[in-house]
């Protein structure tokens, strides 16, 4: 890339970045990634418990020092609460359960409580990585053309253009921070798949992972699966018509129950948006 690429990209992404301050014992504000999973596991959180908070959609790379300066790391999504800045949405969503405790995402009783945390930690660490580092690696192998497209959605041009310019360059910094490459794409399916055995052989005569009602290993195991379901209720939807790569993957999935388990608890429970324009 020329200086004067870069000089642009730099002077584009300042004014995609840039957002009003918020006071901080105002609004809660989520920093966050719009087509991220992790980052879906945390807004679905906010929504679900209906508590108006603030989203700040930040450019993938361009984040860095910004989420630095407020954790000490570099990872979305954040959550701005009462001041107090928390990132990793596991922790986010513990942090809303002690400020809004209702409705629950944790079972009341404690065996349900056990089970439901010890069903997140699984999806989190199984399925997220898993899921991101497969679809990842063939966008960029399929069609690498479509990063920027699909790395904003439901951003503005400005952060689109940024992106396109820096593409050559993202590309290979992204599969270099997450080890992406082939042979980890190829252990990354065959997790997804064992994932989805695993949602199957968890869900109970409800309908759901836990007991008899929604809890926080529903919402972490839709939110994550979110990318291959791709359900309408998602917040950012992807730009139509759906990559071939992906729109296979779907296929071979569609028929399973996993799958429809998915749809079904967007459609159940994802309600209306709590976001506040500010």
């Amino acid at each position: 890339m020329e200086p004067q690429d870069w000089r642009r990209a730099r002077r584009l992404a300042s004014a995609v970045t840039a957002r009003p301050r918020v006071p901080p014992m105002a609004l809660p504000v989520l920093w966050h990634f719009t087509v991220s999973h992790f980052n879906e596991k945390a807004r679905w959180a906010l929504d679900f418990k209906r508590v108006p908070h603030v989203r700040r959609a930040l450019l993938p790379g361009f984040h860095f020092p910004k989420i630095l300066r407020m954790t000490g790391q570099t990872a979305v999504p954040v959550l701005a609460l009462d001041g107090r800045p928390i990132h990793d949405s596991t922790r986010i969503i513990e942090a809303l359960e002690r400020a809004f405790p209702e409705p629950a995402l944790y079972p009341r009783n404690e065996p349900g409580r056990r089970r439901a945390l010890a069903l997140e930690d699984f999806f989190d660490e199984e399925l997220g990585p898993s899921i991101r580092a497969m679809l990842v690696h063939a966008q960029f192998v399929h069609d690498p053309g479509l990063t920027a497209a699909l790395f904003t959605v439901g951003m503005g041009r400005g952060s689109r253009r940024t992106l396109r310019i820096l593409s050559p360059v993202f590309r290979p910094l992204y599969r270099f921070r997450y080890k992406i490459n082939a042979a980890s794409a190829e252990v990354a399916r065959e997790r997804t798949l064992a994932a989805v055995d695993r949602l199957e052989r968890e869900l109970q005569p409800s309908g759901y992972l836990v007991g008899d009602g929604f809890s926080v290993a529903d919402l972490t195991a839709a939110a994550l699966f979110y990318p291959l379901v791709q359900p309408p209720e998602f917040p950012y939807p992807w730009p139509r018509p759906l990559p071939a790569w992906l729109a296979e993957y779907r296929a071979a999935l569609a028929g399973r129950a996993a799958f429809q388990w998915v749809g079904e608890m967007y459609k159940r429970h994802r309600g209306r948006s709590a976001e506040v324009v500010a």
